[in-house]
């Protein structure tokens, strides 16, 4: 057969390999080599499920200022707003009451010009002045918030403990007192009256021979208490009046009174409650327990008629049932008050109130101090003032010390 020459790629594809040699690939084609033809885009990159964590996001997210913000819970976040709130507030109203306390003086008067119209001056202008103060407040709060979110109650309530040492000078008891006087209106008015008497009547009393009396009175305390606490009744007064009637000497009188309390005719309604309460038949007004609580059962008796009033109350105590009682009395002379019948009755009862209350005072310094300050020296009239009087002032409570010298006595 006549030879033919084999092509390139034939001869390379039959050619047989060579002993000690590895087969090779077959070379691809130039048109493969030089292919101009774009290149495959690459895979695509795999999306990010909604489920995945963000860790880096959300970490520049809750970082805020350096420092990363943790969130109150519901009842720490009301904690902190309700302190900040009521100390604001009652720094707000204790100022609000000095203000207005001193601007009695300052626009005291009836004249349009010259009092009225500076006095609703000065009142818009503390309203003007607390919005302005609350403005800086909330600016102020906010910077101080970024620090710590419980910061603002902390500064708040260190303005209401410097608001509260301020209350409790007696230069704030004096602007209660005035402001007091000026809402009260004429009831108010009369009663400071009243109250300047008792005050009066401190001054001149021999404070030695009080405390005497108020030291006999130690023994008798705890069943004063109790029987004032039976009859809701202040146990101050109730000291006041003992010291009244027998100076805490229990005794019969000339004039039929017995006991320490002096009883004479106790209303029926009274003697009944007493012995219901003690669980006897028959009362000894010799016995001072007994005596105690029926006098106690009886000025709560005298204050119901005369609808709390402690003046008349103490008056109707002293008068008893004669001649129809002190109601019968007022109605006679159309008196509507203490300070409209006192001109109407002998000197005795017409101070008794005074004489009981200036004893109650007397009472509550000697427990308070542990001594009775002369009302004339120094600043102790303004001192004295501030404590108040038994029954018209809320004041020191004895219960504690009574207490505490019971079981030191024991």
């Amino acid at each position: 057969m006549p030879d033919r020459k084999l092509s390139s790629k034939e001869n390379s594809s039959t050619a047989p390999a060579l002993i000690g040699t590895t087969p090779t690939k077959p070379l691809k084609p130039v048109q493969e080599e030089l292919d101009l033809s774009q290149p495959a885009s690459p895979p695509p990159k795999k999306r990010r499920t909604h489920n995945a964590a963000k860790p880096k996001k959300k970490r520049t997210q809750a970082k805020k200022g350096g420092r990363l913000a943790a969130k109150p819970s519901p009842l720490r976040w009301t904690a902190i707003i309700g302190t900040e709130t009521l100390a604001l507030a009652v720094s707000t109203l204790i100022g609000i009451i000095a203000v207005f306390g001193r601007s009695v003086d300052w626009f005291a008067g009836t004249d349009l010009w010259s009092n009225l119209l500076p006095f609703a001056g000065m009142v818009l202008a503390v309203g003007i002045a607390n919005a302005v103060l609350l403005r800086l407040w909330l600016g102020v709060r906010t910077k101080l918030a970024l620090i710590s979110m419980a910061l603002p109650a902390i500064l708040a309530v260190f303005v209401a403990v410097g608001a509260g040492w301020f209350a409790a000078q007696d230069e704030f008891g004096r602007d209660l007192g005035k402001l007091r006087t000026l809402v009260g209106g004429m009831q108010e008015a009369e009663r400071n009256t009243i109250a300047h008497q008792v005050f009066a009547a401190y001054r001149r009393s021999d404070l030695t021979q009080m405390q005497r009396i108020i030291e006999r009175a130690q023994i008798y305390l705890p069943t004063i208490h109790e029987a004032a606490k039976v009859f809701d009744v202040d146990p101050e007064v109730m000291v006041g009046i003992g010291a009244t009637e027998s100076s805490f000497y229990p005794r019969d009188s000339k004039d039929g009174g017995h006991g320490l309390f002096q009883i004479t005719a106790a209303p029926k309604s009274a003697i009944g409650a007493v012995k219901k309460h003690l669980d006897v038949e028959n009362l000894d007004m010799l016995n001072q327990r007994h005596n105690t609580f029926v006098a106690a059962a009886t000025l709560q008796n005298y204050l119901a008629e005369m609808r709390g009033d402690l003046f008349l109350g103490l008056l109707a105590y002293n008068l008893g049932p004669a001649n129809g009682g002190l109601r019968s009395i007022m109605n006679q002379y159309g008196a509507r008050d203490f300070v409209t019948i006192q001109p109407y009755l002998q000197n005795l009862p017409r101070d008794y109130p005074i004489r009981v209350l200036t004893a109650a005072l007397a009472y509550r310094l000697w427990h308070r101090e542990g001594r009775l300050p002369r009302y004339e020296e120094g600043s102790n009239a303004i001192h004295i003032q501030s404590v108040g009087i038994p029954g018209l002032h809320p004041g020191f409570s004895t219960e504690k010390s009574v207490g505490a010298r019971k079981d030191k006595a024991a």
